[in-house]
């Protein structure tokens, strides 16, 4: 019998899964697959019940958390890069102004911002999620929650952050960055600072969202005034503290 691999474990909610128990889609991937019976009738009721679970720890782990930012980022990033030392930075300036750190408790960004935390003594979140191959939460978190569903996850960050630092990232990290924006912007969130740091990565995206969509009318003239853009760890903290 071959020797269980912990490289290949697979983390569903608070469940560990190796070897042929991975399953073949993600939570988040069964809830929304369309539906060719009415099967679905005996399997969402429960679904609702662990979607309710989700939010209940979540609430329980971060009620006492405190003011807080959320950093996010990148997954890949690798470790002793530029941006990575950068958002370590972070970590760390924000625990000594008085914050807690959040991220996706993943590697890259999220690894080197909950570094910055743990070192300065403060708290370090990680808001893990269900993926279909495991990142698994990086070591420097002393407060974790993994989640299945996306959308009890993005809940979290909303409830328990003050203010978000987006770093270099992907389509995760867009998702995250434009879901705060829309927040902001139809004011289901107030004075909710979002600051974007790395002029060289996020300039040419800032230009696009003042010339071609405030230019169409897809956004107000101030709708653009939501993302702040810096260059280094001191303006990204500055920007957010004291905005609570």
């Amino acid at each position: 019998m071959d020797t269980p691999n912990p490289q290949t474990s697979y983390r569903r909610g608070p469940v560990i899964l190796r070897g042929g128990k991975i399953p073949h889609e993600t939570s988040d991937a069964g809830l929304l697959r369309s539906q060719s019976s009415a099967d679905w009738l005996h399997e969402d009721p429960w679904r609702v019940l662990r979607i309710q679970s989700e939010f209940v720890e979540g609430f329980g782990a971060l009620a006492d958390l405190g003011p807080a930012i959320s950093v996010f980022g990148s997954a890949r990033t690798p470790a002793g890069s530029e941006d990575w030392e950068r958002a370590r930075t972070i970590g760390s300036l924000l625990v000594r102004s008085g914050y807690a750190v959040i991220t996706g408790g993943g590697p890259g960004i999220m690894e080197a911002a909950n570094r910055g935390a743990w070192e300065a003594g403060g708290s370090s979140v990680g808001l893990g999620i269900e993926l279909p191959h495991e990142q698994g939460m990086n070591e420097w978190v002393n407060i974790g929650v993994n989640f299945r569903y996306f959308f009890a996850r993005k809940t979290m960050f909303m409830k328990y952050s003050l203010g978000f630092i987006v770093m270099p990232g992907g389509f995760g990290t867009m998702d995250e960055l434009f879901e705060a924006a829309t927040l902001v912007q139809t004011g289901k969130v107030k004075s909710f600072p979002i600051v974007l740091v790395g002029r060289d990565y996020w300039g040419g995206l800032v230009e696009w969202i003042n010339s071609t969509m405030r230019a169409s009318g897809m956004l107000s003239d101030e709708d653009p005034e939501l993302l702040h853009v810096v260059d280094s760890a001191e303006e990204a903290v500055e920007r957010v503290v004291g905005h609570e």
